[in-house]
């Protein structure tokens, strides 16, 4: 907030828009750039009516704005990426870890009271180390859960729609991960994680047919976002036996759950909370101000998304309308 007020004049609602009031905001002409979270959506209708000059989302996936509507209308969009590749690799192994050996169940059957001492058949789980490990994307995060895993001695594989990975563009992981095509992933993965942005390709990645074809013995984690998995076909796999578990920290509704997901004993379910260490939040917060400020004043910010498409300047990342 210091960066933002000593740019120039910050107006901090009192509770969050709801999408009319973001509307009526946003074409008022009283406001040069919107600080935005995931929950505020930018589409089409409300970017043609829009007299801003940017939007500085406070998160690095930007699903929330139609950015090919905001280019046509001359409004820059920026994200914070980088910052949180590392905790949410750390959250992704949670949830391998805490789903494999059914965690959450386990922390209630003790508070509970009913752990009455070692039993050989108490809550048994399943093995992490030398399991197999598909990586639905390859970039940043899944990069890093690549090399968490390796730790664990899991079997890593990944798929990308472009095809194999060069070892040259690998680093560190070549050698060590392999590629698969998506259909032999979901086939032969234990645990299968995702790690794709969501587009209207990735959208039910993961529906009802995809969650057949997995061994039902997988578990199926998501830190990437909701709206990749048909939830209420994940519900019914997990109720009838089809995969083992899943943990996930996002979902298709958010902050709403399909109905019976929460009453569900082989998942682990977290409230979006990938990012969520305050590290990297507050660097989140720097770089969105920044980014906020540089669009305010004409200024090339750090991180545009869509700098230098028709309508945008390519050397500023300034309107090219005027």
């Amino acid at each position: 907030m210091t960066m933002l007020r000593s740019a120039g004049e910050v107006v901090l609602p009192s509770r969050p828009l709801s999408a009319s009031e973001l509307d009526i905001a946003c074409a008022s002409g009283d406001y040069d750039v919107v600080v935005a979270q995931l929950t505020d959506r930018f589409d089409a209708a409300l970017l043609a009516r829009a007299s801003i000059k940017g939007i500085a989302n406070y998160a690095v996936g930007f699903d929330n704005v139609d950015v090919a509507a905001a280019t046509a209308n001359g409004v820059l969009v920026c994200n914070t990426p980088g910052v949180l590749t590392e905790a949410t690799a750390d959250l992704a192994m949670l949830l391998i870890l805490a789903t494999a050996r059914r965690c959450v169940e386990a922390d209630e059957f003790t508070r509970s009271g009913r752990f009455e001492g070692w039993r050989p058949e108490l809550l048994l789980g399943a093995d992490v180390s030398g399991a197999a490990l598909g990586l639905a994307g390859f970039g940043r995060i899944a990069r890093a859960t690549a090399k968490r895993a390796l730790g664990f001695g899991m079997d890593v594989r990944y798929t990308v729609r472009r095809g194999p990975i060069p070892d040259g563009e690998l680093g560190e992981l070549a050698g060590r991960v392999r590629y698969l095509p998506w259909t032999e992933l979901v086939r032969t993965s234990d645990f299968l994680s995702l790690h794709v942005p969501l587009t209207e390709d990735t959208l039910h990645l993961i529906d009802a047919a995809t969650l057949r074809s997995m061994k039902p013995t997988a578990f199926l984690i998501n830190t990437a976002r909701g709206p990749i998995i048909d939830e209420k076909a994940l519900v019914d796999a997990l109720r009838s036996g089809e995969i083992g578990g899943a943990g996930l920290d996002v979902y298709e509704c958010e902050p709403r759950l399909a109905s019976g997901l929460a009453g569900l004993p082989n998942t682990t379910l977290l409230p979006h909370v990938g990012s969520a260490t305050r590290s990297v939040r507050a660097r989140m917060a720097e770089l969105c101000a920044d980014n906020a400020v540089a669009m305010a004043v004409g200024e090339p910010p750090r991180h545009p998304v869509n700098a230098g498409e028709p309508g945008i300047s390519p050397e500023t990342g300034h309107p090219a309308r005027g």
